[in-house]
């Protein structure tokens, strides 16, 4: 009986493998001239951290996860991406107790249940950084700097680096009303996720693969037009 690897995974061998060690080798390099302390994470969590974490009406916890009970008839999730997983450990572990500014970097395999694709695969290896501590447009700069170093460390050429923002708390609630006004008037006409979404979390709506391409989704409120003064201000800062 001849036993194939499952699909959407990946072996990793020879030159294939040197890269892959390599390319996280420089992203090590990076992040210990940019201070930023590594953090090693269970591959499997309490299935409610990323519900929680993540949120109910993204895809990744609505389709996309690989979530099982164990034999303790516990709920349980390989991890879909890491930003849930280095906050519990941090609140875990008391880490907040340090006065300043923390940054950590992971780096390892995730897992989501999604269709196989050129560059798009059910296991792949994620590398990120999460910054815990007073916020600042400096901050923010920093962590683009250091994305924009690595890409160019690795000898990318023309990298171009594009600059959102979707403010702080209190500007994403001003924008989440304008968006559930608006995305009612025309709900009828887009799929069962974004419908699904309206309520739970509108926001979600913007990242819909089905109606993207459509003049509703073009024609959306945008973010820049619902920022609060202060954030305004912030993102200026970060682009100068």
């Amino acid at each position: 009986m001849k036993v194939s690897k499952i699909k959407g995974t990946l072996d990793y061998f020879g030159e294939q493998l040197n890269t892959y060690r390599y390319i996280e080798g420089v992203a090590k390099e990076i992040c210990n001239s940019h201070g930023i302390k590594e953090v090693m994470l269970p591959t499997f969590e309490a299935t409610e951290l990323f519900a929680r974490g993540v949120g109910e009406g993204s895809d990744i916890v609505s389709k996309e996860m690989y979530t099982f009970v164990d034999r303790s008839n516990r709920s349980i999730t390989l991890r879909p991406e890491g930003t849930a997983g280095v906050t519990r450990w941090f609140v875990e572990n008391k880490m907040y107790i340090n006065p300043g500014l923390s940054k950590y970097f992971y780096v390892g395999p995730m897992f989501r249940y999604e269709r196989p694709q050129a560059g798009r695969y059910r296991e792949f290896r994620q590398f990120g950084v999460e910054a815990f501590g007073p916020g600042s447009a400096y901050l923010d700069a920093d962590i683009i700097c250091f994305a924009d170093s690595f890409l160019k460390k690795l000898g990318i050429k023309n990298v171009k680096v594009l600059v959102n923002n979707i403010g702080s708390k209190q500007s994403r609630a001003n924008y989440e009303k304008v968006l559930v006004e608006y995305f009612t008037k025309n709900i009828d006409s887009m799929c069962a996720d974004c419908k699904n979404r309206l309520l739970k979390n509108p926001l979600r709506i913007l990242d819909c693969k089905v109606d993207k391409e459509t003049d509703i989704m073009k024609n959306a409120p945008k973010i820049s037009d619902y920022l609060i003064d202060e954030d305004k201000e912030s993102a200026k800062s970060v682009i100068s």
